[in-house]
């Protein structure tokens, strides 16, 4: 996909001399596995988040975790 955007950019800065895209500097995907966690509950099993960073300069501050005792 974001192969497909700086295609575009290319070729509209080509065609036009700018382009109104701009590359995602993150991205977020949603993944929903499993069953629900008890009847008629929304919340499945295994859901999970995961993030693509591609501009670290998007990151605001982190943390680490503990190490555990």
């Amino acid at each position: 996909m974001h192969g497909q955007i700086e295609d575009q950019i290319r070729e509209d800065k080509v065609k036009y001399g700018f382009s109104s895209l701009r590359p995602f500097d993150t991205t977020r995907g949603v993944f929903t596995e499993g069953g629900p966690v008890f009847p008629g509950a929304g919340i499945l099993e295994k859901n999970h988040i995961q993030i693509c960073v591609r501009n670290l300069n998007s990151i605001e501050g982190l943390f680490l975790p503990r190490k555990e005792i």
